[in-house]
């Protein structure tokens, strides 16, 4: 068949953009795991680390044109997206009328293949989705079972038809000594698909948190290496105004200080700027939550506001004292600049009235010369007519050379001062 119309080479490719990464349908009661693997920028063996995990559980083998996968082997549901720079897995399982924590869907997971997992773990989480049950399944009640009695965050979601609580505490696990986070999510009659929805979000929520704060640890290891660089440009700005203080110096001086401080950027602007698109993500995804207060607990969007938005505040000061320090600079290195073209345009100033005091020297010698070798060549001529006049006389001509050579002095003068005013008029001609 032909086509009538000519289809742009990236036309499926975002048309399916839309359906990438769906939400797995969850049915209560259910247990999940999810590890959310940090690898920066190099993404080499991810892929390679599922499609074994797919050949050893017997699950289909992915499609390797795209960044996500769902497999199913038996039961276990296995879940894999990748992105720029982590990659996340969630494993879901059903379990029986009551699930807890001394079982996880992580069991099922051979233990060689999560040792031989590419790059760090940065989340680590099990969840359990529990039915609906009013005595047992109260706030208080879950805080004892599986929360060591730890204060609760947590918030009805989905329109009051679930319930999430975590105390983002790390729990003790045999996989790893720092332990896993937790979540108990109750089902009030949300459906499959709408509870795989909320625990995708869930999870999304505490990994865009984590990489949200990546990079406070870098914000706190720069504030005093920019309480350093303002003191010093500080100093320079003071000593600006001191005419012992040579500029070049404090030129090279500021040159110094702005290579430090594009250094801080380069080193902090990628990590810096992807920590506040993460922390934007951690807010629409808390928003999808559609929370509801429950009596005594604190809900996801007031817990963030207060632990995780001061730390946002310290990046963003961070980034915002770095322009100003750099704006600092680039204003004082023009002040300075213009002092140097100041001192530069008197300097030739004094250099331009001394070469007028020098040339108007050389005009007053020129003429002086010029005087003088008026004098000496009216004395060379008027010697030469004198030998002209005693060698015409020798020859028996009657003159008297002695008349004749004081006859031509004024001539022989008048003649050579108009010679050399011709010359010298000639000289100035373009």
């Amino acid at each position: 068949m032909t086509q009538l119309l000519t289809p742009h080479p990236m036309r499926e490719v975002l048309n399916d953009e839309a359906h990438a990464r769906p939400p797995a349908p969850i049915s209560a009661p259910a247990r999940l795991s999810s590890l959310t693997l940090f690898f920066e920028r190099d993404s080499s063996g991810q892929l390679d680390a599922v499609a074994r995990l797919a050949r050893r559980m017997g699950a289909p083998a992915p499609d390797t044109s795209r960044a996500y996968y769902t497999g199913i082997a038996g039961d276990l549901m296995i879940r894999w997206s990748l992105h720029t720079e982590f990659v996340r897995y969630t494993f879901i399982e059903p379990a029986e009328d009551e699930p807890d924590f001394s079982r996880t869907a992580l069991d099922r997971i051979p233990a060689d293949w999560l040792h031989s997992l590419p790059g760090q773990l940065l989340v680590a989480l099990h969840a359990v989705l529990l039915r609906d049950d009013p005595v047992d399944n109260s706030a208080r009640g879950i805080s004892e079972r599986w929360f060591a009695g730890n204060d609760l965050i947590g918030a009805e979601i989905a329109g009051a038809h679930g319930c999430a609580y975590t105390d983002l505490r790390l729990h003790a696990d045999p996989r790893i000594a720092s332990g896993f986070s937790r979540f108990a999510v109750v089902d009030r009659g949300m459906g499959p698909l709408q509870t795989g929805r909320m625990l995708q979000r869930l999870f999304e929520i505490e990994t865009y948190r984590m990489l949200a704060l990546l990079s406070l640890p870098e914000a706190k290891q720069q504030m005093p290496r920019l309480d350093a660089l303002s003191n010093a440009l500080r100093h320079i700005t003071e000593r600006m105004d001191k005419p012992e203080h040579d500029a070049g110096e404090l030129l090279h001086e500021l040159a110094a200080q702005a290579s430090a401080v594009e250094n801080l950027v380069a080193q902090s602007q990628y990590r810096l700027s992807a920590s506040r698109a993460y922390y934007s993500l951690v807010e629409r995804r808390i928003a999808e939550l559609r929370e509801r207060r429950l009596p005594g607990l604190q809900p996801f969007h007031e817990f963030m506001e207060h632990r995780l938005a001061p730390a946002m505040e310290t990046c963003d000061t961070v980034v915002g004292r770095q322009d100003r320090i750099t704006a600092r600079i680039q204003r004082t290195t023009a002040l300075l600049r213009t002092r140097v073209e100041v001192q530069h345009e008197e300097q030739n100033r004094v250099l331009l009235a001394s070469m007028d005091t020098r040339a108007a020297m050389q005009l007053r010698l020129q003429q002086t010369v010029e005087g003088l070798s008026v004098g000496v060549l009216t004395y060379y001529a008027v010697g030469l007519v004198g030998y002209a006049s005693k060698a015409l006389k020798a020859a028996g001509v009657h003159l008297n050379p002695e008349v004749v050579t004081g006859l031509a002095i004024p001539v022989a003068a008048v003649a050579v001062w108009a010679g050399v005013r011709v010359a010298r008029r000639h000289l100035h001609q373009p």
